[in-house]
């Protein structure tokens, strides 16, 4: 039986709104939103159905947020890291259970995992989507291709291959499994104690036989990368997404806006010192990540003056406390602050990786016919990100999973 539920006494934005609509309410039927508009407007819609009804007290509805750089089965070097690595296959898979919950709480919505171990995150996904566990939205990658030794063969779970034949193989196998797209790691990075940032990991050849076959079985293909050249070439292959982008050059985010590549900057990763305590990730990796700040805010910058698409990744686990708040909350105010702004945080939250997701005609707005993966906040996130600090409801598929308001929901037949 099809659950209503009359969201009232509110106030919606998003991204596609010039300013947020205040008096307003929002019909959920099911997992979906059926009406959006004044307080009249959507009870006329709502009709004599019977329904539940909360009160948001004036607070502000918009779509749940989109973290497009998460990593459920993330081990980092460290005593914390260290036990995940020691994981059975179901403790791996009930630690990334909990860490979708949590994340869920913290009002992310949707994710996109780039990079787990043993393709756990396949099982994950199909029971959060059967409603057997409770989770966000997963669109993943599988195991992110490397070369022998690469980034992330440890701590990411990466699938070592080599040459063109073999990093064929590597996309197919992933595809064979589930992947929704991509995930390829073309350089050396900051958890690698055996490499440098900008430690070229991939031939043009094998760059190029990932990319093609990718795009061959239609799926989009990202990149972990730092340096400028190897990015440069990747996006003159046409790689669709970059993930940190450390040292890109005002050159390179040109081709990157031209060719119509993305990024994720994961500005938090070079900023989280007391997260690196708290894991206890030895001082060569924060000496690496810490003094590679400044380069990478100058990059995130140079995409931005560029017309770059880029969109929120947090990499740390999105629901970590942190500084006050989440860590997807912190990495978006970083954004906001150094370059974006509110309104294009917002829109780099939700519908422009709904967008390249291509999944923008269900997520990313609130709007009739889109999933109801909706959060409330006490003020208009369009116009300060911090107010992401105050979230107090999260809804996803219709479902109000947090609710620190205490709301009563009180069934009621909607006036004639």
């Amino acid at each position: 039986m099809t659950t209503e539920l009359l969201l009232h006494n509110c106030s919606v934005v998003d991204a596609t709104r010039t300013e947020a609509l205040t008096g307003a309410a929002v019909w959920i039927s099911g997992n979906t939103i059926a009406a959006v508009g004044t307080e009249r407007e959507v009870r006329d819609a709502l009709g004599n159905r019977r329904h539940r009804v909360m009160d948001l007290g004036g607070r502000f509805v918009s779509p749940g947020l989109i973290n497009m750089h998460t990593h459920l089965s993330l081990s980092l070097p460290g005593p914390r890291g260290a036990e995940v690595k020691a994981m059975s296959a179901p403790q791996l898979v009930l630690h990334m259970a909990d860490g979708a919950a949590r994340t869920l709480q913290c009002g992310v919505t949707t994710i996109r995992c780039v990079g787990e171990k043993d393709h756990a995150d396949f099982p994950l996904k199909a029971s959060i989507e059967s409603g057997k566990l409770r989770g966000p939205r997963m669109f993943t990658a599988g195991r992110p291709i490397c070369c022998t030794g690469g980034h992330g063969h440890g701590s990411s779970g990466g699938l070592e291959c080599d040459g063109e034949t073999g990093f064929r193989q590597g996309v197919r196998q992933q595809i064979r499994a589930g992947a929704d797209f991509i995930k390829v790691m073309i350089s050396g990075g900051i958890s690698g104690q055996h490499e440098k940032i900008d430690t070229r990991q991939v031939t043009r050849g094998e760059l190029e036989a990932a990319i093609s076959t990718a795009h061959e079985w239609g799926r989009k293909i990202t990149a972990h990368a730092g340096p400028a050249p190897v990015i440069a070439e990747a996006v003159e292959l046409g790689l669709d997404c970059v993930e940190h982008g450390y040292e890109l050059t005002d050159e390179v985010t040109a081709a990157m806006a031209e060719k119509g590549c993305a990024l994720v900057p994961t500005l938090v990763v070079t900023r989280c010192k007391s997260f690196f305590d708290e894991l206890g990730v030895p001082e060569w990796m924060q000496q690496r990540s810490l003094g590679a700040g400044e380069r990478h805010m100058q990059s995130f910058r140079s995409a931005v003056d560029a017309g770059v698409t880029v969109m929120l990744g947090s990499d740390m686990p999105p629901f970590w406390d942190f500084e006050g708040t989440s860590a997807a909350v912190r990495e978006l105010e970083h954004m906001s602050d150094g370059a974006l702004g509110p309104k294009a945080a917002l829109a780099a939250a939700t519908i422009v990786p709904a967008q390249w997701l291509r999944a923008d005609d269900k997520l990313g707005t609130v709007e009739t016919g889109k999933y109801a993966d909706l959060i409330v906040t006490e003020g208009d996130p369009s116009l300060d990100t911090a107010t992401y600090r105050s979230l107090s409801v999260v809804v996803k598929d219709g479902v109000v999973v947090r609710d620190d308001l205490s709301a009563v929901f009180e069934p009621q037949d909607a006036p004639a």
